[in-house]
């Protein structure tokens, strides 16, 4: 079993930035892949980030790339994500997750109970 537990959200005004962070527990979390997900009221789920166990491979959706940038530090057992230049369209609630795959559509095993971000106009 994996626990993860995410913090960092808030209330931002556009162009702003946070920082989320998730930390891992249980089982050797270095050899989880980590992603990002995030769901707005309404919406589907969305992939958002991901970055394999060792750092050397990330991925981003589209609509982040360039603004967000995804870590982990694995002595301290917690992922990151850096969101840069906010926008209103990123309000969402943020979800980390463990996979034993690295990819955006690949299964997730473990999940985070969620932080919200909310980008004011």
């Amino acid at each position: 079993q994996v626990q993860l537990v995410e913090s960092g959200g808030g209330l931002v005004q556009a162009g702003g930035s946070l920082r989320l962070s998730c930390a891992a527990s249980g089982r050797t979390v270095s050899r989880y892949a980590m992603g990002w997900f995030r769901q707005a009221p309404g919406k589907e789920r969305e992939f958002v980030a991901a970055i394999t166990g060792t750092s050397i491979n990330t991925v981003y959706a589209d609509s982040v790339k360039g603004r967000f940038t995804i870590s982990r530090d694995n002595a301290k057992n917690t992922v990151y994500l850096q969101m840069n230049s906010l926008k209103p369209e990123d309000s969402a609630a943020y979800y980390c997750a463990a996979s034993k795959s690295f990819g955006r559509s690949v299964p997730y095993d473990y999940w985070g109970q969620g932080t919200q971000v909310t980008v004011s106009s």
